[in-house]
């Protein structure tokens, strides 16, 4: 059974810390490009941080420029988990995120998300 299951979303202060994880089942962890997604209500859904499934570039990994030196995506291949570390959080990074993947593209996710066909239920993240 294919599916992804998102954990660690909350509620907290503004410049607090919050760790999401993402624990994929039913797929070849190493060989799917890998991301995080966000949605706020009323806002248009944005790509977050990702990994390439790209051998060669299987640790690089890439962020939007709203999240650049705050959050860090990281991937454990052993417990087929992706987490996103979220540091210094402000209002504005409140939101649903979601943990998405697709087979061996090689793209690290920022503008090609679109073509993601796995995606988990979402966890919320509140910064008030």
């Amino acid at each position: 059974h294919v599916q992804l299951v998102e954990s660690g979303g909350g509620l907290v202060q503004p410049g607090e810390s919050l760790r999401l994880s993402c624990v994929a089942s039913g797929i070849t962890f190493t060989r799917h490009d890998m991301s995080w997604v966000r949605q706020a209500p009323g806002k248009e859904v944005e790509w977050v941080a990702g990994f390439t499934s790209l051998p060669s570039l299987f640790r690089a990994a890439s962020y939007a420029d709203s999240v650049k030196g705050r959050f860090t995506i990281s991937r454990d291949n052993a417990k087929d988990t992706l987490y996103l570390q979220m540091n210094s959080l402000k209002p504005d990074d409140s939101a649903m995120y979601y943990c998405a993947a697709v087979h061996g593209q090689y793209r690290n996710g920022c503008g090609t998300w679109t073509d993601y066909n796995l995606w988990g239920q979402g966890t919320q993240v509140t910064v008030s």
